[in-house]
């Protein structure tokens, strides 16, 4: 039997390396826009801008990425609203943030009632759990852009923050410990990678990874508002483990080795034959959202989150001031 080569994200047409020296790029461009009142903008989890000497609005984008073509390819678009709502908000809250609108922009080659209907329905779902206003956005019909059947999302949230409250990683120190929540599987990230591995006529694999992004906004929220000392939170989309160290580059990370990862990320290892660490550099493997907190505040958190339907775990650790490296199983990923 002839042996499988293994299949990279960067393989799919996905090259992380090249998008981080974009947005290095994009730094210089933007530079000369910025104002005193700019207090974070590119790099962060959502930027944040003085309104007055109390408080910060951030703000957030995104989008749904390839994962739409599997909501296409299997005519089912009821929770992709969702997707698009949570890759937004969970960005949001990382600074401490309180969701106030959404805005959503709605692209698609002709306009189908049905199908938009039930995107935008979604989208209005996925606001009211996440305590948004859907204040307005926009739809555009753009044949000879995208064919017929075909759309694509992108939203825009937007948060407010008291400047005491604002949680930014600034407060991390050695030990301190890494609480994770669990996805609801893929999230809407490495799709690129997913439809390479997974045939067409493969649906049951398919609706299983078309499952939403989970919405983290309620239970942040209500830890912050119970008083629990947060001192920084990362929302693990895009390059997997490797968002972690964006709540402070001045330190590096550690990922236990026994970390149990969902069954269906091992199904899709085995497809696309690579390793632990190509895998934790793609996917979330199994954690959605990462909250950093002192040691002596950890249980009571993680029993608080427990109680909450979160089911959390003791992910990891702050190993000390570093680089931004991430440790897991005896390798920097």
């Amino acid at each position: 039997m002839k042996k499988k080569s293994k299949i990279t994200y960067k393989q799919s047409g996905v090259d992380i390396v090249k998008a981080d020296r974009l947005v290095e790029k994009i730094k210089a461009l933007v530079a000369p826009t910025l104002n005193s009142n700019v207090i974070s903008h590119v790099g962060g989890f959502a930027a944040l801008y003085k309104i007055n000497d109390k408080q910060y609005l951030a703000a957030s984008t995104d989008g749904v990425g390839t994962k739409l073509k599997v909501a296409q390819q299997l005519g089912i678009h009821s929770s992709i609203g969702q997707d698009l709502v949570a890759m937004c908000v969970n960005d949001l809250i990382c600074t401490g943030a309180r969701p106030l609108f959404f805005l959503d922009y709605f692209a698609t080659g002709g306009l189908d009632l049905k199908t938009s209907y039930s995107v935008l329905k979604g989208i209005s779902e996925a606001c009211l759990e996440s305590g948004m206003a859907l204040i307005g956005g926009e739809t555009a019909e753009m044949p000879g852009v995208y064919e017929k059947g075909v759309y694509d999302l992108a939203g825009f949230s937007v948060g407010l923050v008291d400047k005491k409250n604002l949680i930014n990683g600034s407060k991390i120190k050695k030990n301190d410990v890494l609480i994770g929540l669990p996805s609801s599987g893929f999230h809407s990230n490495g799709y690129s990678l997913l439809r390479k591995l997974i045939k067409p006529n493969q649906k049951q694999l398919l609706k299983k990874i078309l499952t939403p992004t989970r919405l983290y906004v309620k239970p942040i929220m209500k830890a912050i508002d119970n008083g629990f000392q947060i001192k920084a939170m990362a929302h693990i989309t895009g390059s997997g483990f490797l968002n972690i160290p964006r709540i402070n580059e001045k330190f590096d990370y550690q990922i236990r080795d026994d970390l149990k990862v969902p069954p269906i990320f091992r199904e899709i290892q085995k497809l696309a034959q690579i390793d632990d660490f190509e895998m934790a550099r793609t996917f979330n493997m199994g954690v959605g959202f990462v909250i950093a907190t002192s040691p002596e505040n950890s249980k009571a958190l993680i029993r608080f989150l427990d109680q909450n339907n979160q089911s959390p775990f003791v992910l990891g650790q702050v190993l000390g001031q570093g680089s931004g490296q991430v440790v897991w199983q005896g390798h920097r990923l």
